[in-house]
């Protein structure tokens, strides 16, 4: 089956659907499958070589950005084009996307969703036409629902089965200023009904989304991320310096404002002496002023000498990362949708301490490589985390457990199993225009 994944990139940091991502293909190729990942807005950045480094970015973000703003950019020549699309140009431009203003943030995904009616449509018309001439897939993936903008046309002119991967996009949407949040969750709901199945990462966010996207339920699938664990190795953290750790965007909303919190009042109870924490991730130059609250806050505390801090790191040094710490916990604000993260410490034999919500008590109850504790709650994480640092028998029996898990039920492999399934059972739901 010849299968077309659309996934857009970042530029110049890691998120976790591009990691999903470029396991997935790597996975459904193993299983005898044309797979191909295309490239949209920004150049990929992924934790190794780039899946296929031959298809070049379809859709640029500079070139959507201009046509959004300047309906009279399609008539410029195509080399002007190119030239902005080129990845150099688009890393450059990928440093000032968190400066773009709330309005601009609103236009741009409205846009997209508006599919021919936007002012975007003379660039994703130009997909269109490559899907139809040179792509030719069997069935197409969308790595998230910010694309289905592209549904109504694939179904009507190409006739070629979509598949939508669910990834936390209700949680960004939400943010966006009146009047954009509401239109464009109306096209979503609209575009919606031309989707042949979407994917959600966890049944908790199937369920989200499937009130929010008005669906029925015979449109949703849910497969579980997944990662070659095969990649980690077992942490082996020192005893006499018990490392908590935190692997995710370097946000508020991932939590990283309540594990700060924890760690200073675990550190100032003494009960487990010379804890340190370390704080790896993504990170963008809009968040530094975050940090740098942050980072003040732990400095006032007396605590600052014992934390480290390791934005954007590569594959070899998040594997390094992984290997020094004793717990980790990112203990999102609000109802994440999975958190490869804690695969990555799972595969790494690392117990995880999660807030009681979203996906995460199913992903610990599937793997049984973590503890929950309740959300939003500064003393309770830093129970939690007391109670695991103080007993290494506990740690060691979650460790276990999540090693096996992650291995059993979370591996890429796995994974590719069960998409291959949904993306079967979508082909042989329409037949071919093309």
């Amino acid at each position: 089956m010849r299968i077309l994944h659309l996934t857009p990139g970042t530029g110049n940091f890691h998120c976790g659907s591009c990691l999903r991502d470029h396991a997935l293909i790597k996975a459904l190729r193993s299983r005898g499958h044309d797979a191909i990942m295309a490239p949209l807005y920004l150049p990929l950045v992924t934790d190794r070589e780039v899946a296929n480094p031959e298809i070049g970015i379809r859709v640029g973000g500079i070139s959507l950005f201009l046509q959004q703003k300047m309906p009279w950019f399609r008539f410029l020549p195509r080399f002007i084009h190119r030239w902005l699309d080129k990845p150099n140009h688009l890393r450059f431009a990928s440093r000032f996307m968190g400066m773009t203003s709330a309005r601009d943030l609103g236009e741009m995904t409205l846009g997209a969703l508006e599919g021919e009616s936007g002012r975007q449509w003379p660039e994703w018309q130009r997909l269109i036409e490559w899907i139809r001439t040179e792509g030719k897939p069997d069935v197409i993936s969308l790595s998230n629902s910010l694309l289905i903008g592209l549904c109504p046309t694939l179904e009507r002119d190409l006739g070629i089965p979509v598949v939508v991967s669910l990834q936390g996009e209700d949680s960004f949407l939400d943010t966006l200023i009146e009047p954009y949040r509401e239109k464009s969750w109306a096209a979503m709901r609209s575009n919606a009904q031309h989707v042949s199945k979407f994917v959600a990462p966890s049944q908790f966010y199937a369920r989200v989304m499937q009130e929010k996207l008005a669906v029925g339920a015979d449109k949703m699938a849910v497969v579980f991320n997944g990662l070659d664990a095969n990649s980690f190795s077992v942490a082996d953290p020192d005893p006499n310096w018990p490392v908590i750790g935190y692997f995710a965007r370097m946000i508020h909303g991932k939590g990283l404002t309540t594990l700060v919190d924890a760690y200073i009042q675990l550190s100032k109870r003494g009960t487990v002496p010379r804890v340190k924490l370390k704080i790896g991730g993504a990170k963008t130059a809009s968040d530094d002023k975050y940090i740098a609250s942050l980072q003040k806050k732990l400095k006032d505390a007396g605590c600052a000498q014992r934390v480290e801090w390791h934005p954007n790191l590569s594959f070899a040094d998040k594997l390094k990362f992984f290997r020094n710490l004793t717990v980790l916990s990112v203990p999102a604000t609000y109802g994440e949708a999975f958190g490869l993260y804690i695969l990555e410490a799972m595969a790494s034999g690392v117990p995880v301490v999660q807030p009681d919500h979203g996906a995460f008590p199913e992903l610990i109850a599937a793997s049984g490589g973590g503890v929950l504790c309740p959300p939003d709650d500064v003393t309770a994480l830093a129970d939690a985390l007391e109670k695991l640092l103080l007993d290494d028998y506990q740690r060691e029996q979650i460790s276990n457990r999540g090693l096996t898990g992650v291995r059993t039920e979370f591996s890429a492999a796995r994974m590719a199993e069960r998409f291959d399934a949904v993306l079967t059972e979508a082909k042989q739901s329409i037949t071919p225009k093309v």
